[in-house]
């Protein structure tokens, strides 16, 4: 093809049996015809390395889930020691000592009242659960019509079709929307926007009055909504809306599977609300430290309780054959182990004040707007002309030897936490040099 012709030979190999036989997700496949795919040969901590020995640093942690680098070898070698052991055994009618451990510890360190662990294969499938069994608890307390969802503009929850049908992306959705249940969306509060805390209070709580009777849940992503462009909200507003939600009878579904595990300055961005635990709390990318698939839905009690019966259609009717794998939750446990013996939510408080200190300059630029953070999340819109940003940015960043991956106008840094500062201030000089030229 003519896009690997420029490539070094060991890249344009791997590109072109790449284009040949791999559908790539999110992805038109024809703009690879110019826009060269990145064979990418190993990591090496905060860096992907190609097949002919260029270094990217991976800003955005691979779709967010890397936390402590590449190949990092404690989690490394939790997994050589669990494969010696135990590499899987079906979790229906059996169980094992990972799964066992980490719904333990999930359980001790969530909001409390969280102590079920239900665990599936990636986000968009916690979502799948924590939707399935909220409907199935109303259904087994006597309330069947009790099945619609409500979530905030902008929200995105992953690309399933019951997670679609609570996605307020147009550009994921729409496709599909004869496949999907209808369900209703309310104001997010953005200061960007102009919609403030009270305002998204009170709309949600004039739906659940009107709608209650067949709300099953509110789905939010915690002050945080990723694929909208890194949306930002106050804390207030998870409180706000648990208070609304437990007054007219309907289940609080966090979704932590891009802000939990110490994204936001706290281990669950949860734990910033001030509030009583949501019903269900999903987990994923980062559970793993980006080394294997695996997420997680925590329950409450009362919830628990519902499906506790002889009758088997009352109980939770879902599963895959790979549910709670051992060397998953290992490598999870590893994970855990990390945060707990390097104090890591003490460590990125600090770090979260330092890098801001080195994206100051960025920030200052005149085409940079709206610049905010939250905890280990950076993100900015830049004024441009450009009528392909986000592809350009992509570009120009592998160029520069980075790996940026912008939301339309919208650019985010979400690198691994065992980043320097050093590798911080390379990426912001770098970063910044791209943003002057757009």
């Amino acid at each position: 093809m003519a896009a690997s012709e420029s490539l070094p030979r060991r890249n344009a190999e791997w590109l072109a049996r790449s284009l040949a036989a791999v559908w790539h997700p999110c992805t038109q496949m024809k703009q690879h015809e110019t826009l060269p795919l990145v064979p990418i040969a190993r990591g090496d901590g905060a860096w992907l390395v190609d097949f002919d020995g260029n270094r990217y640093l991976d800003a955005v942690g691979s779709w967010w889930v890397n936390l402590f680098g590449h190949a990092n070898p404690r989690i490394n070698a939790a997994l050589r020691a669990q494969l010696d052991t135990l590499d899987h055994v079906m979790l229906a009618g059996f169980t094992h000592a990972p799964v066992v451990e980490l719904s333990e510890r999930l359980a001790a360190l969530a909001p409390p009242g969280l102590g079920h662990a239900f665990y599936g294969s990636d986000g968009a499938s916690a979502t799948e659960i924590a939707l399935k069994m909220s409907y199935h608890y109303w259904r087994n307390r006597g309330f069947p019509d009790k099945r619609g969802y409500v979530s905030l503009a902008g929200s995105y929850h992953g690309e399933t079709l019951g997670a679609l049908a609570v996605t307020d992306i147009a550009l994921f959705r729409d496709t599909y929307a004869p496949l999907l249940n209808r369900n209703a969306v309310v104001p997010c509060p953005d200061a960007r926007t102009g919609t403030t805390v009270d305002a998204a209070a009170a709309a949600l709580d004039a739906h659940l009055a009107r709608h209650h009777a067949t709300t099953a849940a509110l789905i939010v992503e915690p002050l945080v909504q990723g694929a909208s462009g890194m949306t930002m909200y106050d804390a207030a507003y998870l409180a706000r809306a648990r208070a609304i939600a437990t007054r007219h009878g309907v289940h609080v579904i966090a979704d932590e599977i891009m802000t939990g595990f110490g994204r936001t300055g706290t281990l669950f961005a949860w734990e910033q609300a001030a509030a009583p635990a949501p019903d269900f709390l999903c987990l994923s990318k980062g559970i793993t430290g980006g080394t294997l698939p695996l997420s997680c839905v925590l329950a409450t009690d009362d919830v628990y309780a519902a499906f506790y019966a002889d009758d088997v259609a009352r109980g939770f009717l879902h599963s895959h054959s790979y549910t709670g794998n051992p060397l998953a939750c290992r490598a999870a446990l590893a994970v855990l182990d990390i945060f707990r013996d390097d104090d890591v939510i003490a460590g990125n408080r600090a770090r979260a004040r330092r890098w801001a200190e080195l994206l100051a300059p960025l920030a200052a630029r005149p085409n940079v707007r709206d610049f905010r953070q939250c905890g280990m999340i950076f993100a900015w819109e830049v004024d441009t002309q450009r009528p392909d940003f986000a592809r350009w940015c992509f570009a120009e960043a592998l160029a520069a030897g980075l790996l940026l991956r912008p939301i339309g106008r919208t650019v985010y840094l979400m690198p691994p936490y065992i980043l320097t500062d050093d590798e911080m201030a390379l990426l912001a000089t770098r970063t910044q040099a791209i943003v002057d030229r757009a």
